[in-house]
């Protein structure tokens, strides 16, 4: 072989580890995070503000020296609200982008259960800012995913706090046929028994646009609530239709994932009197002073409403609090994947704006019923109705 072709091959081998290992330190200076959301498809009602709550605390971290003094380095993709198209983008930041960590799983929980068989796989840990309890139970087979909402048994013993208060033995369990809606029906069953509480389950399809049937069953059964549980419009026609068929008269109570100014200004006058059980931030003004949210959530209002020209709601606060919980796991743990997850666990009473975080190794939700409350919806905006 001519030697003059060995001196210019190893010279190009040589250069190409020098420019090899330059990108390799230039990796290194940053964090990798990696989002999925769904900013188009009939999730993208969520996705936009999710998307923003997470793009203001990057920005608020990365702005003030990152983490470690690396900038968190941000991968986003659209899953346009199709669970295989999310899929592919987690595989895409898993093998492509090689992310320290994944924040959000698509704005539905369906996607969120589907996204973390890869992520579990790959024992790369994965914070969901999606709401069914399904997505970190059981922890043992799940021990790389966490989660930034509340769980549903949390909300329902939140609800059975509030209609032993109110003296409320018979209630409606109203909800949809989506994992969101089908994982709180669980719950109700196992919960319901303990507190005392006959339940009488009705269901329907996210797509529905007449609850008529389900609404006279409920009627006939003389139940002294109803309890909805979706993230569809389909709450919307429930709440209308409870009214023109005489159940205006006992309470009508959303869950979390219905707390969404669009949809109380679409029900109109139907919207009077509606309670939702929520987190604490959309309504932070009325909170008492000495609520540890309160001034978080305050400060959140303010820079939110500054950068987008509008108010934050509860989406935007739980993917605003998965990247904080990001960031402090990061902290700790570097890029070792291992002392990330552990470090997840061991976060502990840690203030965020939608209530206080503990995490466990058995424990991989952080939000518990003291973080919750009940809000009316008055004036164009949501107020305060049960504190405790």
């Amino acid at each position: 072989m001519n030697s003059s072709f060995l001196r210019r091959s190893t010279k190009v081998i040589a250069g190409l580890a020098i420019l090899g290992a330059a990108f390799g330190a230039l990796a290194q200076q940053t964090y990798k995070v990696g989002s999925v959301l769904s900013m188009t498809g009939p999730a993208a009602f969520l996705g936009e503000d999710m998307k923003a709550g997470m793009e203001l605390a990057l920005d608020e971290i990365n702005a003030k020296g990152g983490v470690n003094g690396k900038k968190i380095e941000w991968f986003f993709y659209d899953a346009e609200s199709q669970t295989q198209k999310g899929l592919s983008a987690t595989r895409r930041l898993l093998t492509q982008d090689k992310v320290e960590m994944i924040v959000g799983g698509g704005n539905m929980s369906g996607m969120a259960i589907a996204m973390l068989q890869l992520t579990e796989k790959a024992a790369v840990p994965f914070i969901s800012t999606e709401g069914s309890m399904q997505i970190v139970t059981p922890v043992a087979e799940r021990p790389w995913t966490f989660k930034s909402t509340v769980d549903d048994d949390q909300a329902v013993e939140r609800l059975a706090d509030y209609f032993n208060k109110k003296g409320i033995k018979k209630v409606a369990m109203l909800a949809d046929s989506s994992g969101f809606g089908q994982s709180a029906v669980e719950q109700w069953k196992k919960v319901a028994p303990a507190r005392g509480l006959d339940v009488v389950y009705e269901s329907f399809n996210p797509s529905d646009t007449d609850m008529a049937p389900q609404l006279n069953k409920l009627k006939a059964a003389g139940v002294q609530a109803i309890v909805c549980w979706t993230v569809t419009p389909a709450g919307v026609v429930a709440m209308k239709q409870a009214k023109t068929l005489g159940l205006g008269d006992i309470p009508f109570i959303h869950s979390y994932g219905f707390v969404d100014k669009r949809y109380m200004d679409l029900a109109g006058d139907a919207a009077k009197d509606v309670l939702l059980v929520s987190v604490k931030f959309p309504v932070g003004e009325d909170l008492p002073d000495t609520d540890p949210a309160k001034a978080r959530i305050l400060a959140l209002n303010k820079n939110f409403e500054a950068r987008f020209k509008r108010r934050p709601n509860q989406f935007a606060a739980q993917t605003y609090d998965a990247i904080y919980l990001a960031k402090q796991a990061l902290e700790k743990g570097g890029s070792d994947k291992d002392k990330v997850r552990d470090a997840l666990r061991g976060i502990r009473n840690y203030n965020g704006v939608g209530g206080t975080f503990n995490f466990s190794p058995t424990q991989h939700s952080g939000l518990s019923k003291s973080d919750l409350v009940l809000l009316k919806y008055q004036d164009g905006r949501f107020r305060l109705a049960d504190y405790q």
